[in-house]
């Protein structure tokens, strides 16, 4: 084992530098895309109600496709051949597991229910009619937060792992046992804690969402990726498909939020305090799952280069799937979409934070800088 000092050879960089143009801004864009949103439903209100029209079983056609785009880029990059190194060092994704899905789901319903349905309550008065049902703001901005709490990051944590100087081996196996993990987890837990909150969800229309926005692209990327393989090479797929993947990826997620915003933007301009009062619980939960994960590992004597990952990957949400699990549960004009999207606006510095924090602390570790091989950004550079 190496000592507690980063290698000579791999100099510390500034959390971002590696990230791409479109990447490092992310937040930016999200912004302007919440601005041109807002506009388009102001100005051109009829061509937003005529995009959410274009539905099938209470799909959104449009959405689903900008969701499709979004999502297909991370599966693809996931090589889940590398889910069974699991068994041979077990603990971190133990660790990952057990706050992903025994913790970080709880402490979400608790700290949306305290702030939302609680302390900010009195500024978040009002309605909206779902499905034919009138539910309350609150009650819509808590199913939206649960909606994150239950997703956990998938692709993206890859980038951080990448700026974090981390066992990008491991955090594959790890951002592979949750995507599976996810396809079977996510529909149960999801009915079970929105019911448990006054919000009654069809069984079957949670089941599709799912099989819609992870097992669809989820078979996608593990379909195309081995026939590229075998056809191609893993050269070409790293070197020349996965160059054009990330611009899609981005391009669906900015689309997706103007459609977004286009529906939202006359709640947003008569009420712009929610998204600061909806940003406080998500902002406090990340940086409180971060913390229980960093700490538990570095009890359970993990190696910095497998503790980092565990607690980014339980910090971070898998917010494309919280998205569009929303829109296709209370419509894509309801508070439960918009929470979700209020995860996207404060996410990315939030972890570029926290990846800067577990350079500054990976001293209080063991460390083991050989395992962090994997430094090409074109296989670890992804939108989550």
């Amino acid at each position: 084992m190496s000592t507690n000092t980063p290698q000579a050879s791999q100099p510390a960089v500034n959390a971002g530098g590696k990230l791409s143009f479109f990447e490092r801004y992310l937040t930016l864009w999200v912004f302007l895309c919440i601005v041109a949103g807002i506009a388009l439903g102001r100005l051109f209100p009829g061509v937003a109600v005529a995009l959410d029209a274009m539905s099938f079983y209470q799909v959104s056609i449009p959405i689903a496709i900008c969701l499709f785009f979004m999502m297909y880029p991370i599966m693809v990059k996931i090589d889940f051949t590398q889910a069974a190194q699991a068994v041979r060092a077990p603990k971190p994704v133990i660790l990952t597991l057990v706050v992903n899905w025994l913790i970080k789901p709880f402490t979400m319903v608790a700290l949306a229910q305290f702030f939302l349905g609680g302390l900010f309550a009195p500024w978040l008065t009002g309605t909206e009619l779902i499905r034919g049902t009138e539910v309350t703001l609150v009650n819509s901005y808590i199913a939206g937060a649960i909606l994150l709490g239950i997703a956990p990051c998938t692709a993206m944590v890859l980038m951080w792992g990448y700026l974090s100087y981390s066992n990008q081996g491991h955090t594959l196996v790890m951002v592979a046992v949750n995507s599976l993990a996810m396809l079977f987890l996510y529909a149960p837990l999801g009915r079970w804690l929105l019911s448990a909150n006054d919000l009654t969800v069809p069984w079957e229309t949670i089941v599709l969402s799912v099989l819609i926005y992870v097992g669809l692209p989820l078979i996608a990327g593990m379909y195309s990726r081995y026939w590229i393989f075998k056809h191609k090479g893993r050269e070409w797929f790293e070197r020349r498909f996965l160059k054009y993947l990330t611009p899609i990826s981005i391009t669906a997620l900015l689309l997706t939020l103007v459609l977004l915003f286009a529906f939202k933007g006359e709640l947003i301009v008569n009420n712009p305090l929610h998204i600061l009062l909806i940003a406080v619980p998500l902002f406090i939960q990340t940086n409180f799952i971060f913390l229980i994960t960093y700490v538990a590992a570095l009890k359970l004597n993990l190696a910095y280069e497998d503790a980092a990952p565990a607690a980014l990957i339980g910090a971070s949400n898998h917010f494309e799937v919280a998205i569009a699990t929303a829109v296709m549960l209370f419509g894509l004009n309801s508070g439960a979409a918009l929470a979700t999207v209020v995860g996207v606006l404060i996410e990315v510095p939030v972890m570029l934070m926290l990846v800067e924090l577990c350079k500054r602390t990976a001293m209080w570790f063991p460390r083991e800088p050989e395992k962090a091989t994997l430094r090409d950004p074109r296989c670890v550079s992804s939108f989550k």
